[in-house]
């Protein structure tokens, strides 16, 4: 089997996804980085500028290295983050470093990264400021999953969840305190199912037998304040593309 050649699995016969499955983190990556490829290459040839919202970590690393290599017109692509922690973008653990060292290099270092926070702003100026990239509604956004069903920063039992989910805005801000896979960091900004709702194009890159497992319990149920990561397949729009890899 190569990357363009996964085993396509329908884990519940639910219409809003489509699951696919690799056998290695090389051919995840490799396809992972094709799809995203060509989604940006779909949409640069529909419009002047392309909007694309990534989740950070180390998961998705090596998908956005590969990605970061492809010959697209990257000066015309606008790199935003779906969320971020209270930190500082070059703090070693915030998302937009994450990001700017796996993908903002090579060819996609022309692209134009839009990092949420910086010394100096608060809180509510962030959000503003978020709030602002977003009236250029994302085009294709690329989320993960945490062992406790959390997707970009919504976590299960998370103080003020069900207004998060509800939220008319693309961001929020996000208190987790209490939140255990949230670990030392409560404050964050978060997309909501408002600013995902407009993307043509949504990607889950999950890894690992306990995260599918999670996955599959999700699509047994919708209320995304038990699991968050329903919002993926829930909130009206695109459909949901997995991959997966052990």
């Amino acid at each position: 089997m190569n990357a363009k050649d996964p085993h396509i699995e329908s884990l519940s016969g639910d219409p809003r996804v489509r699951f696919l499955a690799f056998d290695s983190v090389e051919q995840w990556a490799a396809a992972s980085a094709a799809t995203l490829s060509a989604e940006l290459q779909r949409k640069l040839q529909q419009q002047p500028r392309v909007r694309l919202l990534l989740s950070g970590g180390r998961t998705p690393a090596p998908a956005y290295e590969l990605l970061a290599r492809e010959p697209l017109d990257w000066q015309r692509v606008d790199v935003g983050l779906v969320d971020e922690r209270w930190l500082q973008p070059d703090d070693p653990d915030s998302n937009a470093r994450y990001v700017r060292e796996s993908l903002l290099r090579d060819k996609a270092a022309a692209a134009r990264f839009e990092t949420m926070t910086s010394p100096g702003r608060s809180i509510d100026d962030v959000i503003a400021a978020a709030n602002l990239h977003a009236k250029q509604p994302a085009d294709i956004v690329t989320l993960g999953m945490g062992e406790d069903g959390h997707t970009a920063s919504l976590f299960p039992g998370m103080r003020g969840l069900a207004q998060a989910l509800t939220s008319p805005q693309a961001y929020i801000a996000v208190d987790a305190t209490g939140c255990p896979v949230a670990g030392a960091w409560n404050r964050r900004i978060s997309l909501t199912p408002a600013g995902l709702q407009p993307a043509s194009t949504r990607l889950l890159l999950i890894r690992g037998e306990s995260k599918r497992k999670i996955f599959e319990r999700a699509l047994q149920g919708d209320d995304p304040t038990e699991l968050p990561i329903r919002i993926a397949f829930t909130t009206p729009g695109a459909s949901l593309l997995v991959h997966w890899c052990p």
